[in-house]
């Protein structure tokens, strides 16, 4: 079996640089339809493709995210100065921000928890896609991801999940590493090695 030295070693230092660590320039258009055309090879158990992609770029950033703020003022009046600002820039942190969503819905084969599991898959290949363009990346799930409220303004449909969202942009500093896990915590061997 041939090994690929270079996927091994990409995967061996993947990092996620914080949205906020992100500046332009961020992809254009053509970049972007490639990164999402990548994104959709994912196992996807019937062909169902039980995801789409919302790309959020340019002003409309900032005009969503100050509607999001309004939902996060109207809920917490007692916010401070800076957490306000951070509500008001929720989606301008990364020159581009893509929702991956879940349409995942009852079907007579195929479980919706292995539809959901797809559309995680294409969060995972969207952030790869981007490193693969040499652009920085970060998978979040903000409050918003889970407030129903703030789907109309999001442009998610009723009965839709938002699995993530997808920061993309130049990174302003170089990642850092963090601990993980440690095999021995998370694995569990059932029989011999053949």
């Amino acid at each position: 079996m041939k090994t690929d030295i270079k996927l091994i070693d990409y995967l061996s230092n993947r990092r996620s640089i914080p949205a906020f660590q992100m500046g332009a320039p961020g992809p254009g258009q053509a970049e972007i339809e490639q990164m999402l055309r990548l994104a959709s090879r994912v196992p996807d158990h019937g062909k169902l493709a039980p995801w789409r992609f919302i790309v959020y770029r340019g002003e409309e950033r900032a005009r969503i995210s100050a509607q999001l703020a309004k939902i996060a003022m109207a809920d917490k009046p007692d916010l401070s100065a800076d957490m306000v600002t951070v509500e008001n820039t929720r989606l301008t942190r990364a020159p581009v921000v893509v929702a991956v969503v879940s349409t995942a819905a009852p079907h007579f084969k195929i479980p919706e928890w292995e539809q959901l599991m797809s559309a995680g898959a294409v969060c995972l290949n969207l952030l790869m896609a981007a490193n693969a363009h040499g652009y920085a990346s970060n998978w979040l799930t903000e409050w918003f991801a889970f407030d129903e409220r703030a789907y109309p303004i999001l442009g998610v449909k009723p009965g839709e999940k938002i699995a993530g969202f997808i920061h993309i942009g130049t990174a302003m500093v170089p990642p850092t590493e963090r601990p993980r896990p440690d095999l021995k915590e998370i694995v569990s061997w059932v029989g011999e090695a053949g």
